[in-house]
């Protein structure tokens, strides 16, 4: 996550602070304080507005794309927190004069929007519930956002909305608004690029897909991805999949597993010819081809690194390449890779199928490189769980965690509850053990 995109959403959640508790007309600090929470979650929901957008220019701010997913879902969370505690706390300042009809509207829309976000907050982060439903809820965070706009434009404040507090939270809250009008443009509105399917093959249980421009078409680098609606046939969610093969005539291709619910209907729905909108090249997963280099890809997660070992530069560094699968017959592009490797003398392809008994671990991995691993970049795609043990792994052989690279491409998760529950169990047992001994 880049840095300078952190500290430009804390700076500016910090900002109103100043002036309010400057005020000289007012002495209830708790109240004071009260107010402050409810700019704090203005501005946050405008920056989990903007986040969303995925315009140009957002992964430079703030890194890859996985990462502005990651700031957009804690600027929600962390803004939920600050409007409860801004309905707990009381933000009446006395001595503001009588309430009119306007300022009575504005505050039941508050308290609409209150329960309203918080029901979808928690709908957001519950990754049992279906996509499309999901889609949809997810959306209507705008709606009360604009819902807390009006409240915050037309409620009685001990402040004016000239003064810097209110016309800078104003600024955020118009630039939210925008932000949100624009996700919901039609996709026809929104910058992409049109292509249609060319070529569908299967390989190792996943499909290949090679698309082909109808006009211009993007320029990706090897490790990014593209967002893909695939139109028509019930099958036009937008899904990101990373690029497998960027051809020089401006060709891509897409290599899908059936994993899940879309990307199972989609292999019996797709037909060459078929349109194809892509939005992006999005992330920052890309290719050094600086010094010696450890490429882990488990299953599916073998396709950014084929982008990456065709545009390899054969007379550079050494690289290895940890590929593990089921069994040799069920490996996506296996061939293509064999053929890369033999093209290429610094690519090392290790093939390591879990049906004949083998598993990938750091101690693996420290025994096949050669030369200094400490050294060397090391870049993963594939399962969260294999991850960490090699991330955690490879800590004892010198790698440390910046220099293990990976990227999330799971833009809907939730907030680790999961992970937290697992954790306490796991100490409750370990407890529970000590006991008995």
């Amino acid at each position: 996550m880049n840095p300078v995109g952190l500290t430009l959403i804390v700076a500016s959640t910090l900002f109103p602070a100043y002036q309010l508790f400057s005020l000289t007309n007012v002495s209830d600090q708790v109240a004071l304080f009260s107010q402050y929470l409810g700019l704090a979650a203005l501005i946050l929901m405008a920056w989990g507005q903007i986040l969303a957008t995925r315009l140009p220019g957002t992964e430079v701010v703030f890194g890859g794309l996985d990462r502005v997913y990651v700031l957009h879902k804690w600027a929600g969370i962390v803004a939920m927190v600050a409007i409860l505690l801004h309905d707990t706390i009381d933000a009446e300042v006395n001595g503001l004069g009588r309430e009119t009809v306007l300022n009575e509207l504005a505050e039941t829309l508050g308290e609409l929007s209150l329960y309203g976000l918080l029901i979808l907050v928690v709908i957001s982060v519950a990754t049992f519930i279906p996509y499309h439903l999901w889609k949809w809820t997810h959306k209507g965070m705008g709606a009360l956002f604009a819902a807390s706009t009006f409240h915050f434009f037309f409620i009685m404040k001990p402040f004016s909305m000239t003064d810097p507090a209110g016309l800078f939270t104003g600024v955020f809250c118009v630039a939210g608004l925008a932000a949100y009008i624009w996700t919901l443009l039609p996709d026809r509105m929104r910058p992409s690029y049109g292509y249609a399917v060319a070529d569908l093959e299967k390989t190792g249980g996943a499909l290949a897909i090679t698309l082909k421009p109808t006009k211009n078409g993007l320029k990706a680098a090897p490790g990014q991805f593209g967002v893909l609606r695939f139109k028509g046939h019930g099958s036009d969610e937008p899904h990101p999949f990373s690029f497998s093969k960027i051809n020089d005539d401006g060709s891509l291709r897409v290599t899908i597993k059936a994993l899940g619910d879309f990307t199972s209907r989609l292999e019996g729905r797709l037909e060459v010819g078929q349109p194809v909108s892509i939005q992006g090249p999005f992330g920052r997963f890309r290719l050094s081809g600086k010094g010696s280099e450890v490429w882990i890809a488990g299953g599916i997660g073998i396709t950014p690194f084929l982008a990456w070992a065709d545009a390899l530069d054969p007379n550079g560094g050494t690289v290895d390449l940890f590929y593990c699968v089921k069994s040799t017959a069920s490996t996506p592009h296996l061939a293509e890779l064999e053929a890369l490797a033999k093209a290429k003398p610094n690519l090392r392809l290790h093939l390591i199928a879990s049906t004949e008994g083998k598993r990938l671990s750091a101690e693996m991995i420290a025994e096949t490189v050669e030369g200094d691993l400490a050294r060397s970049k090391v870049s993963f795609c594939g399962p969260v769980s294999l991850r960490n043990a090699l991330q955690t792994g490879l800590l004892r052989f010198g790698v440390s965690r910046r220099r293990f690279h990976y990227e999330e491409f799971e833009f809907r998760t939730g907030i680790g509850l999961k992970g937290l529950a697992t954790w306490v169990w796991e100490q409750r047992a370990q407890r529970a053990n000590v006991n008995r001994s």
